[in-house]
């Protein structure tokens, strides 16, 4: 049996959740259309009877201005020299930049075998993805090209047979059925992060984060109370709405979500707390969980 791990590396909004949510089949990592929605690493596992794969979706590779990116960059970097393989997932429907060379250079000096994942070509025309193939293919000699669309592709199983033939002989590390070895409360707080990010807006998604405070399993019913974090008493306002529409709007999108992942029904209690420039403390990172929070910050 083939077994390892993939990392997915880029710049913000590249696709590379979309992408690792169609590898597994199940949402794993949250999906915005906002830059920075990845703050940490999440695995999705993919498992079939020659492999079991283990992709791993770092944080947008992105110029940082508070310690919250630095330790995100810090994180993608690391996770890329602990794996097997790398997808390079690019947004092919925008031309190459600094940023992409930044995350280029990252990639090349890993030394491991890197695909590049030619993402979004439902944009681009032929003459387009050629021209895009090409230029990439001068500046690295990749290990295997996969034009995609992560967004309405509907099977991957050549990039998956591909991936398998990279990786090492060795054991199954999770059950097959396992898709994400992520702590249930995270993926409960980035869900609802998820929503946070598609209600609201300007600085205001960029500045929130969740903390799962509670959460009871009663009979069929999950009784969950969560903190969501902000950095100024506009903020809160905002977050809560006129007479609570937003975070009751919040709520509701996100308590569908949660109760497809617990398979119950969820009972969600959403409060906001002003937190004065969290992004920027260490121990407040730790405490939400981003930023390679469970990793050492050397």
């Amino acid at each position: 049996m083939k077994s390892g791990f993939v990392a997915l590396a880029g710049r913000p909004n590249a696709g590379k959740s979309t992408l690792i949510n169609n590898l597994v089949g199940e949402k794993v990592a949250i999906v915005s259309s906002k830059p920075q929605t990845t703050r940490s690493e999440i695995r999705g596992i993919y498992t079939d009877e020659d492999c079991q794969i283990v992709f791993t979706d770092t944080p947008g590779i992105h110029k940082a201005k508070l310690r919250l990116e630095t330790r995100m960059n810090k994180e993608a970097s690391d996770v890329m020299h602990d794996v097997d393989l790398i997808y390079l997932v690019i947004d092919g429907s925008k031309k190459y930049g600094p940023g992409d060379a930044y995350v280029l250079e990252m990639v090349k000096n890993t030394h491991l075998p890197v695909f590049l994942i030619l993402n979004k070509i439902d944009k681009m025309d032929r003459a387009r993805i050629a021209d895009v193939l090409q230029s990439w293919q001068e500046r690295f000699e990749f290990s295997e090209y996969f034009p995609i669309s992560a967004l309405f592709g509907k099977t991957f199983q050549d990039l998956i047979h591909t991936t398998a033939r990279y990786l090492p002989e060795g054991e199954q590390m999770y059950p097959a059925e396992m898709i994400s070895d992520g702590a249930e409360n995270f993926r409960i707080a980035e869900i609802i992060r998820e929503k946070i990010l598609r209600c609201t807006e300007q600085e205001i998604p960029h500045a929130t984060a969740v903390l799962v405070e509670n959460k009871q399993f009663k009979k069929n019913a999950c009784y969950i109370q969560a903190v969501i974090l902000v950095e100024k008493d506009s903020q809160k306002g905002i977050m809560i709405g006129k007479q609570g529409s937003m975070l009751k709007k919040i709520g509701t999108l996100a308590r569908k979500d949660i109760e497809m992942l617990l398979d119950k029904k969820v009972f969600l209690e959403l409060f906001v707390r002003v937190e004065s420039e969290w992004r920027s403390k260490d121990a407040r990172i730790n405490e939400y969980g981003y930023g390679g929070a469970g990793r050492d910050d050397e």
